[in-house]
Parts: C-alpha cells; sequence; structure tokens
C-alpha cells in the first residue's frame, strides 16, 4: 500500500458514488432557504437517508465522516438535533411529498442502542412521513454492534437490506486494515443476521489489504458465499489523507500495488460469476434469481434526495448541499457539535450549485458505471442531445482504451474492461470546475 498520488494512468483515481464529490463543496454565502430550493422539485419519489456519525472504531482505511464512540449523553443529543432537522426539512418540502427508498448509514447505524434505533425509525415515519415497512430500507451495520436486540428491531420496523462491513475474513488482514476483530465475531453476526430474517444481506469485501493474496482473497469469498449473501460488494483499498493507514507510510510502489489490486479484481469478479451472481456494477454482485432491495421506483439521476443528520447530503435539481466535511478526529467532533447545538435548520449552509453542464455530467456518471449501462433515450429525453454530442472528446478517449462496449445501439454501455477501470472512467468526466474545487481543497 502506498500514499502517493495515483498515477496518470492508474485504475484507481477515486471512487466516484456520486457526483459532484463532497470535496467540491464550499459555503453557501446566501444560505438559500429550504423552502426556496425545495419549491417546484418533484418529490413523488423521494430517498431519504439518516446518517449516524459514530463507530465503536476507525478503522485504518476509513475517511468517512464519523467519530469514535460518544460521551455521555451525545447519542441523545444528536438525535434531538436529527429531531429537530427533520421537522424543518418536512416544513420545506410539499405536503404530497412521498419517500420511495430509505437508508440508515454512517458512520455506523447500529452504534445506536435497540431504543435508539426505534427512535430512529420514528423519526424517519412519523417527522418525515416515510412508510418503512412499504418502500426498500436498507442499514450499515458492523460485526460488533449487529447484536440480537438492535436486529430485531430493524426487522420489525421493516428493514429490507441489511449490510455488514467484514472487509476480510482472515484475521492477520483485518489486522493489516486496522480492522480489529475475529472471524468468529463475524461469523457469529452473519448467523444473528440470518437469524432476523432480512430479506437482502449484503457483506463488504475489501482486496488490495498488505499481505493479501489471491489465495486469501478467494478464500474470504468462499466463506462469504457460505452465507449465500443476496450481495457482495467488492472493494479496491484506498489509502486516503489523514487515515490511519496513511500515517504508516509506503508498503509496496504505486504500479505493484495497482497492478495486485486490478488482479485481485478480476479473480473476485470471476470467482462471483461462476458461482451464479450477476455484476451490477464494479463494486456490486447480486446472486441471480435472490429478492432485490434496491431502489424501486427512486432513479439516482433524476430523483431528489433528502439526508438529514451532520454528514448526510441533498439533492434538488439546482443545488447538492450538506454540512461541512473532515475526516481529522478533533475536526469532526467540532462539527458534531455545531450540529448538535443547531437549533435552526431551515437554510442550507454547504454546498455545490448544478448550473451549466453539471446535470448532464451527473446524469452521465450515474448511469455509465453500472453495468446495464445508460439507455439514449433517456438522455435525449431529459436533454435533448446525446452524450456523444456533449462529452466527444471523454468519450472518445475511452473508445481509444477499449472501455466502451459495442453492439446496442440503444445503450451507452462500458466493456468488461471499462467497469474493470471504473474508478478511472468516472473522475475522467469531471468538469474543469469541479476539479479546481477538489484540487483546491484543504483537507482536515
Amino acid at each position: 500500500m502506498t500514499t502517493a498520488p495515483p498515477r496518470p494512468d492508474s485504475p484507481y483515481q477515486s471512487y466516484v458514488y456520486a457526483y459532484p464529490h463532497k470535496t467540491a463543496y464550499r459555503p453557501l454565502p446566501e444560505r438559500p432557504p429550504l423552502r426556496e430550493l425545495w419549491a417546484g422539485e418533484p418529490q413523488h419519489a423521494l430517498s431519504l437517508y439518516l446518517h449516524i456519525p459514530f463507530c465503536e472504531v476507525r478503522c485504518g482505511f476509513c475517511n468517512l465522516f464519523t467519530r469514535i464512540g460518544s460521551p455521555e449523553g451525545l447519542t441523545t443529543a444528536y438525535l434531538d438535533a436529527l429531531e429537530r432537522q427533520a421537522a424543518a426539512v418536512r416544513a420545506a418540502l410539499d405536503d404530497g411529498a412521498r419517500f420511495a427508498l430509505a437508508a440508515f448509514g454512517g458512520g455506523t447505524p447500529t452504534y445506536l442502542t435497540a431504543g435508539e434505533l426505534e427512535r430512529l425509525c420514528d423519526i424517519a415515519e412519523r417527522r418525515m412521513g416515510a412508510d418503512l415497512r412499504a418502500v426498500p430500507l436498507s442499514v450499515e451495520a458492523s460485526p460488533a454492534t449487529a447484536t440480537a436486540d438492535r436486529l430485531e428491531v430493524l426487522a420489525a420496523r421493516g428493514t429490507t437490506r441489511l449490510s455488514l462491513g467484514v472487509q476480510s475474513f482472515d484475521d492477520a488482514e483485518a489486522r493489516s486494515a486496522v480492522r480489529p476483530q475475529k472471524r468468529a465475531e463475524v461469523e457469529a453476526a452473519l448467523g444473528r443476521i440470518r437469524a432476523a430474517g432480512f430479506p437482502v444481506l449484503n457483506i463488504d469485501l475489501i482486496y488490495g489489504i498488505d499481505g493479501q493474496t489471491e489465495a486469501s482473497w478467494l478464500r474470504s469469498l468462499d466463506t462469504a458465499l457460505a452465507w449465500r449473501p443476496e450481495e457482495l460488494y467488492l472493494y479496491p483499498l484506498y489509502v486516503r489523507p489523514l487515515t490511519g493507514l496513511a500515517r504508516r507510510g509506503e508498503q509496496e510502489s504505486r504500479s505493484a500495488w495497482d497492478t495486485r489490486r486490478l488482479a485481485l479484481y478480476r479473480a473476485g469478479r470471476d470467482h462471483l460469476l461462476a458461482h451464479g451472481y450477476q455484476q451490477v456494477s464494479m463494486r456490486m454482485f447480486r446472486r441471480a434469481a435472490s429478492p432485490q432491495a434496491g431502489a424501486g421506483e427512486y432513479a439516482c439521476q433524476t430523483d431528489g434526495m433528502v439526508g438529514l443528520g451532520c454528514g448526510a447530503r441533498s439533492y434538488t435539481s439546482r443545488l447538492h448541499y450538506s454540512f461541512d466535511y473532515a475526516v481529522n478526529a478533533t475536526e469532526v467532533r467540532g462539527i458534531i457539535d455545531d450540529y448538535v447545538a443547531t437549533e435552526d435548520f431551515h437554510r442550507a449552509e454547504v454546498g455545490h450549485w448544478m448550473g451549466g453542464a453539471e446535470p448532464r455530467r451527473r446524469h452521465l456518471v450515474q448511469s455509465l458505471l453500472q453495468a446495464e449501462g445508460m439507455p439514449l433515450a433517456d438522455y435525449r429525453a431529459r436533454f435533448g442531445g446525446s452524450p456523444a454530442e456533449d462529452f466527444p472528446a471523454e468519450l472518445a478517449r475511452f473508445a481509444q482504451r477499449g472501455w466502451l462496449a459495442a453492439g446496442d445501439p440503444a445503450f451507452l454501455r462500458l466493456s468488461p474492461e471499462g467497469l474493470a477501470h471504473s474508478d478511472a472512467v468516472g473522475p475522467m468526466l469531471f468538469s474543469p470546475g469541479v476539479r479546481a474545487l477538489m484540487a483546491a481543497y484543504e483537507a482536515k
């Protein structure tokens, strides 16, 4: 592993799960009222995300917005603030606003006690009006916090997908990734999750850990497969600034690490395909014929997202907004303290205006990185043109490198090699303005 910047030809530039990245957000001097931002926005199929910024430990690779532990009373105070924010946000939405999708993320939502998880569900249902038993609800958990009482609450309140962060079933690899856990503890948690009866179990695994070989990687995959998870996410390891692994320094050269990660990705992909899984994206694999607890009628390219919590983002067609972002423990604690002390949540504080061609870029990024690709008719219906007309230079580079699939004139789709290079494809679609903002961001 290395902390050096990625090489220009590296397959691993950055994980693009949303566009633009939060490091392109800036304080909004005008602090626009939420009611104005949501006025006129389609609100028939919104996504609701509640963020819990607490974990029992911080993994060495983690750069998420989270703090370790919580002093007495902080989780209660945080849920109080979340309820105040929910009231303000719901007042900004139309009376007929409807949620088609919900998720609890973090941090680790199951860091909360069973009683606090009941309250979290109440905030989503009673304050926001989301029917958690009628829409897909995904919740993230860790092995140590996936206790029977917490899982019972989540199952009773309608959770359709439980995602467990395992990363590796090999104890030595877990230690190398600074993730203190034992395989026996992980398997015990998986047993409790299966007993709770969630329709979809997802297991997160990471490849590229120091000391990991193809043989040990496949052993982890086989251990996961023994639980017949409906979904598996395979993540390449990144070493980002201010994380525990970054403080360790270099373990191998960037080129060697890139080669190893790409080989492990291909081995994992082929192993899952051979075991009856379908590839949904570079990271996501779904077992054939398994129930889907996905987005349903929600479309991430077009429908809005309502985020609650100090690490959550919200998306309207004109503005993506959130609160301040940090990785450093002291900075994170300060932001959480400020959030807990906030009384007025009626305005957006930090964000990025989606003007010019940014909505087109977002649509392309969010669609092209999926294995099924993008229906060209959808793009034309929304924007009145085609990606080839709007982004000729970018698509020409992809085609030159063999990253675009041929043969289906109705879809723009990545080839298998293009999917393997998704973490290079996504950043190549960023606008110059977003690139400049991200480059100017000072990590804290």
